[in-house]
């Protein structure tokens, strides 16, 4: 069982959400009051779930108190629409950010994905890379390969892939690929499907048939190889 700490003050939208990923195997635990969620033994969870509009404290703060303090994915699910809120939270440490309202089968999406990737980092393999791939990262150099020929990529063509390499298999957010490349000067989704578009080129994928770059609809994309 997956044991998810909430922090949400609306009782009626966690019940919902708990009810549906109970049928997972996913147990939530929810505290409306952020100060017992945060005194609740975050160590024992295997994920939080975070709402920025919470009574007394901006959540912000907490996920930033969590991010020191601890190990553990965070997942802001939240109604406020300002970007600010998106880049900081990110740039705080959580992993991933939901706008509300969501499908919660999304939500189930990206805990399943979170825990993949939290288990294999602690296994001990955090690159996302294996032998067997195809893409082959020169970090000291900003280079990437593949099939051992050089990628000729711009700075935010290679921030992207070195993101999706290194998440090799998992489904990524659009907003955590938008917010880990820092040479990509429009932060609008438009421009990350531009990316994709001339990455796709440059590695000879094709979208309606894809070989590495995968779509995942409702969260963003995937690269297998």
């Amino acid at each position: 069982m997956i044991n998810v700490l909430m922090i949400e003050d609306d009782t009626e939208f966690a019940e919902i959400l708990s009810e549906y990923l109970a049928k997972y195997n996913i147990k939530i635990t929810n505290y409306e009051d952020p100060y017992l969620g945060l005194s609740a033994g975050i160590k024992n969870y295997d994920l939080l779930i975070l709402d920025l509009t919470l009574p007394g404290i901006d959540g912000l703060e907490v996920c930033k108190e969590v991010v020191e303090r601890y190990d553990i994915p965070i997942i802001i699910s939240s109604a406020r629409s300002d970007i600010s809120d998106k880049v900081i939270g990110l740039q705080l440490g959580a992993d991933d950010y939901l706008p509300k309202p969501y499908d919660p089968k999304e939500m189930y999406a990206r805990i399943q994905s979170l825990i993949r990737r939290y288990k294999k980092s602690k296994s001990g393999d955090s690159s996302g890379t294996n032998s067997d791939s195809d893409f082959r990262i020169d970090e000291k150099r900003h280079q990437i390969f593949l099939k051992d020929e050089p990628l000729n990529l711009t700075p935010a063509e290679y921030e992207i892939l070195l993101y999706m390499i290194k998440h090799n298999g998992y489904s990524i957010s659009r907003e955590q690929l938008v917010y880990n490349c820092n040479s990509l000067k429009d932060k609008g989704s438009k421009s990350l499907d531009v990316i994709m578009g001339r990455l796709r080129t440059k590695i000879g994928d094709s979208s309606r048939n894809p070989k590495y770059i995968h779509s995942v609809r409702g969260i963003g994309y995937k690269l297998v190889g």
